[in-house]
């Protein structure tokens, strides 16, 4: 059976550095929300790196208004606004940014092993399609029929392709690391899918029987 699923976040390089920031208090992430999301986009906004509309939610704009923020001021770009980020925006610390959590408990290991099945899943795909296979597998932690951590989901027998050719154990891209990042701050755009194939490949007839949700790229997406 050739059904698929998956999400969670990552970890090399910049990834590590956006769990180290997002683990301090004062740092602001995909999911934050509040008059210091509105701050940070003012300041992009009015430097040129932020074209959308000041909505006081870190979502995927602000998150590359400040990637190309950091690129351009020789910090790490991990999309996060943490102490380095908010120094050079002349920026004070905010006071407890709250954030969006798709409360999925993850280690180093599982954020790891999450990207490396975006990677060996959805390579080929654009980035809403490497987010939206990962956002499967958060979705799968949190229903019944399946087990609850990223590992168990991934490892179920003959759930991925990729963990049963290798795929997944290739050299890791900074989109899929991006995509798991985005999966992991609460993107979602399957809208709650629980299963993704390529109509195009071999699959068992049962998995046309599941509630098709939408089509991203390649893959289509179900209940």
């Amino acid at each position: 059976m050739f059904v698929a699923g998956l999400i969670a976040l990552v970890v090399t390089g910049g990834f590590m550095q956006w769990r180290q920031a997002a683990a301090q208090g004062g740092s602001l992430y995909w999911g934050s929300r509040g008059d210091d999301v509105y701050q940070v986009q003012q300041k992009l906004s009015q430097w040129g790196y932020y074209k959308a509309s000041l909505d006081s939610v870190y979502g995927g704009e602000t998150f590359r208004a400040v990637q190309r923020f950091q690129s351009s001021n020789g910090l790490i770009p991990d999309g996060v606004v943490g102490p380095a980020t908010r120094a050079a925006m002349g920026l004070t610390a905010p006071q407890g940014a709250p954030a969006v959590t798709r409360g999925v408990a993850t280690d180093r290991g599982e954020a790891t092993l999450l990207a490396r099945v975006i990677e060996g899943e959805a390579a080929n795909e654009p980035l809403v399609g490497k987010v939206a296979v990962g956002a499967v597998i958060l979705n799968r932690t949190r229903s019944a029929s399946f087990p609850r951590t990223i590992s168990g989901v991934i490892y179920q027998d003959h759930a991925f392709e990729s963990i049963s050719n290798g795929q997944a154990y290739r050299p890791l891209t900074q989109e899929s690391i991006e995509a798991a990042q985005m999966a992991m701050g609460g993107y979602d755009p399957t809208g709650g899918a629980l299963f993704f194939w390529n109509p195009s490949k071999p699959v068992s007839p049962w998995i046309w029987s599941r509630g098709i949700i939408t089509r991203i790229g390649n893959h289509v997406f179900a209940r």
